[in-house]
């Protein structure tokens, strides 16, 4: 990922949940610019002696949660309260997300790390009247508060490693592929790992844009209400989250998973799109053990919700119904939009449709591994009037008795 594209990243998180934020080194320098600083820190760090106690903080909270494999939650010497969620990448610590600058209500959780008195007192920040003053008007949150956001961030973060580490995989077997080309004998290896990278990116792509305003989404939430349904955002996030990084190596999943994390997508959409759609999943709990290939379903409904639900100011609609049919399982994602025309659906299934100047792939891609693992005849179906408000339907056709092994 790109330092301007991570600092994008750090400047909207730390807008939406109100907390500031930088990213730091093993030794805890930072390496982003800092958002969403307090005038208090900020003067803090202007001081060298102040601010190298600053990144000793940092980095032992660093190594804190590195070591539990958690976010950790400390106070630093400051007595303001942090918290860091570790940077991994294929088990090298990269550094550590830090936010917080807080004080909490009740600072006496047994969770809570205490480095407030790791210095001696001689010439510290409470010897100045003015810092003692920027300090009293330091914000107060709640631990809960703090934690949903910090675990929040801790799987923002892991994804945001593991995309970059995709992209860079997906670049490095493209230039293998292409020395590869030249060899005439060696093309059908070619074809295999051009294959099996298209389905590595595919399995790491979230839209951006979605992350950010599931983010916003969450901030708004949490200045609004105390905040019940604010957990219930953080945890259907997270379980996203989870179920994209912490899948099995297999490229199969049981239909109810991947029902689960679509139904947690939709749910995050409706607390943002409020009433302009509604959305309506049958899944029978039969079907729940079906093996389908991991995230099939979740780009078809992006789409829908793309080009179908975003453009309609109200009154959107998409429904996702599971049924066997002999053999297979049915899963149809019908949306109520204005259709797509006999070209365009061509185009869309090929690979060819435009948007902007860029391809749009994500069809494409499910239509080909549908065909990988079944057979050519399962191929995606889409199925449109294209008439105002008569919708799009696209359809997936499952064996129900597919045998991974045969893979």
């Amino acid at each position: 990922m790109s330092a301007d594209l991570l600092q994008k990243v750090q400047d909207n998180f730390s807008a939406a949940v109100g907390v500031a934020m930088v990213i730091v080194d093993p030794d805890g320098a930072p390496v982003t610019k800092p958002s969403g600083f307090s005038e208090f820190c900020d003067t803090v760090r202007a001081r060298k002696d102040w601010r190298e106690r600053c990144f000793h903080c940092d980095a032992v909270g660093g190594r804190t949660a590195l070591s539990s494999g958690e976010p950790a939650i400390y106070k630093c010497h400051c007595r303001l309260v942090d918290f860091a969620a570790p940077i991994i990448m294929r088990g090298e610590y990269l550094g550590a997300v830090i936010c917080g600058q807080v004080k909490l209500a009740d600072d006496s959780h047994p969770d809570l790390v205490d480095l407030s008195n790791i210095f001696p007192p001689e010439g510290s920040w409470t010897e100045d009247t003015a810092l003692l003053g920027l300090h009293d008007r330091i914000g107060t949150i709640s631990y809960d508060r703090l934690r949903s956001a910090a675990y929040s961030l801790y799987y923002i973060a892991a994804h945001i490693v593991e995309e970059s580490y995709a992209n860079g995989v997906t670049q490095e077997l493209y230039a293998n592929n292409l020395r590869l080309a030249e060899e005439s004998q060696r093309r059908a290896e070619l074809e295999r790992l051009l294959r099996e990278a298209e389905l590595q990116a595919l399995s790491y792509q979230v839209n951006p844009h979605f992350l950010f305003n599931v983010l916003n989404t969450i901030g708004r939430l949490a200045l609004i209400e105390g905040a019940p349904e604010t957990e219930a955002t953080v945890h259907a996030f997270a379980d996203m989250m989870r179920y994209i990084l912490k899948r099995s190596g297999s490229q199969l999943v049981p239909l109810r998973t991947e029902v689960d994390h679509v139904r947690n997508y939709l749910y995050l959409l409706k607390l943002r799109l409020g009433s302009r759609f509604d959305f309506f999943i049958e899944a029978p709990e039969e079907l729940d053990r079906v093996l389908c290939p991991f995230m099939i379903l979740h780009p078809i409904v992006e789409n829908s919700i793309n080009y179908a639900i975003e453009p309609m100011e109200s009154g959107g609609q998409i429904e996702i119904t599971l049924y066997r049919d002999g053999k297979h399982v049915v899963l149809d994602v019908v949306d109520n939009g204005p259709g797509i025309s006999p070209d365009r659906r061509l185009e869309v299934l090929r690979g060819e449709a435009d948007h902007s100047g860029r391809k749009s792939i994500g069809l494409h891609n499910i239509h080909c591994r549908m065909r990988q693992y079944f057979g050519d005849s399962h191929g995606l179906e889409i199925v449109s009037p294209f008439r105002q408000g008569r919708g799009t339907l696209v359809r997936l056709r499952i064996p129900v008795d597919f045998d991974p092994c045969g893979l």
